[in-house]
């Protein structure tokens, strides 16, 4: 079984390419990418981001009762993905503040540089209150 994360390709000139591939269960009745779904492929690849940033999730929550919330999504769907398709999601961390991260993320087929889909995000830091914390 094809793992994702080893699949994925390192960062390169900050971005991150997660591989995703679109299964019956992703589509609507005409096989068409289900809006909502996108946002599942995007958590995934904004995972793996950190990840390779370094960043366990995990580690955080246990060690220090913080966690990564999304407190903003803005989704800009262009063009539609489709039952079968091999998509790649393009992850790049625009902005480190505070008790915020700032994200953007497109949705490509494999190998197309034209986004079907592009979200900009602000993910918050907080404690186990939904408190900002740095």
């Amino acid at each position: 079984m094809l793992d994702p994360a080893a699949a994925a390709g390192p960062l390169a000139d900050g971005e991150f390419r997660f591989p995703v591939r679109v299964y019956y269960e992703d589509t609507d009745a005409g096989g068409i990418v289900y809006h909502a779904n996108y946002l599942r492929f995007a958590e995934r690849a904004r995972t793996e981001t950190l990840r390779r940033l370094g960043i366990d999730q995990s580690r955080l929550r246990d060690e220090h009762g913080v966690v990564f919330i999304v407190r903003r999504c803005a989704i800009d769907y262009r063009a539609p993905a489709h039952l079968d398709d091999a998509l790649e999601i393009r992850t790049r961390m625009t902005g480190w503040r505070g008790a915020a991260i700032e994200a953007e993320q497109t949705v490509h087929r494999q190998g197309e540089d034209e986004a079907l889909v592009a979200l900009e995000l602000t993910i918050a830091c907080v404690n186990a209150r939904g408190r900002p914390v740095r």
